[in-house]
Order: C-alpha cells, then sequence, then structure tokens
C-alpha cells in the first residue's frame, strides 16, 4: 500500500510512503549523515530526498531519539539514528519515528512500520493504495535544493 505523506518539521511535503506493516520501524532515506551537539543533546544533520520524478536534496536536522541496530529484509544488521518527526497523512498528524538509512535502491524512500500505524489507529487494506488525500499542509519552500534524477 502507498500513500502521500508531508513531514512538516523536517520542510518535506508530497512524498510517497510505502506502508508496510511487515517491518515495525519506520524509515527515512537519508545521506551524509553527520552527528552534532546543540544546547549539549546529541543531534544529527542529514540529506533528505524530495520528489518522485526529479529528486532534490533538502538538508535536515533533527534531535537523536536513539541509535538501535535494525535488521533489513534481507537479515544485514545495522546501526541507525533514530529520530522523530511529525506525519501527516490525510487530515492526522501524529509523532513518528524514523531511522535514518540508505533506501537508494528501494522505489519508496519513504517506509511507514506497524508501530507508526499502531500509534495513529489507522487501518490497513492491501488491496488499496493512495486512499488518503494528500496532506493540506502549506507548502514548505527548500532552500539550496539540488536536484538528482531518480534511479
Amino acid at each position: 500500500m502507498r500513500e502521500w505523506i508531508n513531514l512538516p518539521e523536517l520542510g518535506m511535503v508530497g512524498l510517497r510512503a510505502k506502508i508496510d506493516t511487515g517491518a515495525s520501524t519506520s524509515a527515512l532515506h537519508a545521506s551524509n549523515i553527520s552527528e552534532f551537539e546543540r544546547d549539549g543533546e546529541r543531534w544529527v544533520r542529514f540529506d533528505a530526498f524530495i520528489g518522485t520524478q526529479v529528486q532534490r536534496r533538502h538538508r535536515c536536522e533533527a534531535p537523536v531519539v536513539a541509535v538501535k541496530l535494525i535488521k533489513s529484509s534481507n537479515g544485514h544488521a545495522q546501526s541507525r539514528y533514530v529520530i522523530q518527526t511529525p506525519v501527516a497523512l490525510g487530515d492526522r498528524t501524529w509523532p513518528v519515528e524514523f531511522t535514518l538509512a540508505s533506501r537508494k535502491t528501494m522505489r519508496y524512500r519513504v517506509l511507514l512500520g506497524s508501530r507508526a500505524l499502531i500509534d495513529a489507529q489507522l487501518v490497513v487494506n492491501p488491496a488499496q493504495t493512495y486512499v488518503q488525500d494528500r496532506p493540506l499542509l502549506p507548502s514548505i519552500p527548500v532552500p539550496n535544493e539540488d536536484r538528482h534524477p531518480v534511479a
């Protein structure tokens, strides 16, 4: 199942997300991830990507919630940063924890796992896709964007 989402606090709108009930955690494609300290707390700075046909690089910053060892669908274990940010889907907005990982070989750069679906009390019909309208949030300008074709 697929849906349109926004990540408003990261300044990202119009993202296609794969709804994956088989994955417990949610994941966001990120590259150039670097940790830094702000006001005595751990933060990460990373590049995320917006767009479907043409990818635009978007620089993001977020506090680190945790660092977790995640086992991917192919069985490979990887240490990943975890951030929390609101997700807008249809007329709902709720906080979701995302692991930051390279998803450049995946069709969808955002994956919403079962924990996020349970937290929002969403019901999934795997036979349908793009059931919700695109989230109604103001468009947020993307500063210093670089365009990259979809691989």
